[in-house]
């Protein structure tokens, strides 16, 4: 191993040292680490939208001591080490690439070998006795990620709509039905029926070959972008957001996406 790496490991074990350590450190468990491993992941996806490599360095390096932190308290109760957390991957990823480490012939494009990467998966997941399709589909994923990667499941085995217009009509009904409980008072049957239409969304994401989470930060940008339009645009006369109107504000929007598109 690297010197680096052995460097970090060092100091994680000495961070987790009951005589000596961080109490912080110390006191943490795989359950209280778990949501700052999901911060960092998401860190390091801001920090390659936004083209910041020096950025992406620091945060892949925050990335990994998640692991290292993880590693290091599963070597504490005798479960596993950083070796061979190293030793996983490396195994996984020779046993899905046969046609790089082993002797079957490669797949004549990239749409076929994803393919048969799903195979190899399915053919994993068979072993370890996960006979439900779903089986293995992280709770943990977010939201809008994890209702795509479910429906990509499903699909595998035929139950999917056969083209994008079956979903904007079942969009369509979502939305229909979203509106009757809005119109009744029923907020609670009303956000059931949020839930539903943001799941065919992610279905219709899919169906487009985007990432749901990739569209809906890039809606995220967008808005933050226009917004800050608005707020240069009221600053010219001294005002703030506080200081105008909705009409206003709605005007100075659409003026920012005329000039986006101009």
């Amino acid at each position: 191993m690297s010197e680096p790496v052995d460097r970090l490991n060092a100091i994680m074990a000495r961070l987790r040292d009951p005589e000596g350590g961080c109490p912080w450190d110390v006191e943490q468990t795989f359950q209280t680490i778990a949501p700052y491993t999901l911060e960092e992941a998401y860190e390091v996806a801001d920090a390659i939208e936004r083209g910041d490599f020096d950025d992406l360095k620091s945060e892949l390096g925050d990335l990994l001591f998640q692991v290292v932190f993880h590693a290091r308290m599963a070597e504490e109760q005798g479960l596993f080490g950083f070796d061979d957390v190293a030793g996983a991957i490396a195994d996984k990823l020779e046993r899905r690439h046969p046609h790089v480490f082993g002797d079957e012939a490669a797949k004549p494009d990239g749409a076929a070998q994803k393919q048969r990467w799903e195979d190899i998966k399915a053919e994993e997941r068979k072993a370890r006795a996960q006979h439900g399709v779903l089986d293995d589909v992280p709770v943990g994923l977010p939201a809008l990620a994890r209702a795509a990667k479910l429906t990509k499941r499903a699909a595998r085995v035929g139950f999917d709509w056969p083209s994008t217009a079956e979903v904007v009509d079942k969009l369509d009904e979502e939305v229909a039905e979203l509106k009757a409980e809005l119109a009744a008072g029923d907020t609670e049957k009303a956000a059931e029926e949020l839930g539903d239409l943001l799941f065919v969304m992610a279905n219709l994401a899919r169906k487009l070959g985007a990432e749901p989470e990739d569209a809906l930060r890039a809606a995220n940008a967008k808005f933050v972008r226009r917004f800050a339009f608005i707020e240069a645009e009221l600053a010219k006369d001294g005002r703030t957001p506080e200081q105008s109107d909705l009409a206003e504000m709605d005007g100075l929007w659409n003026a920012a996406k005329a000039a986006e598109r101009a």
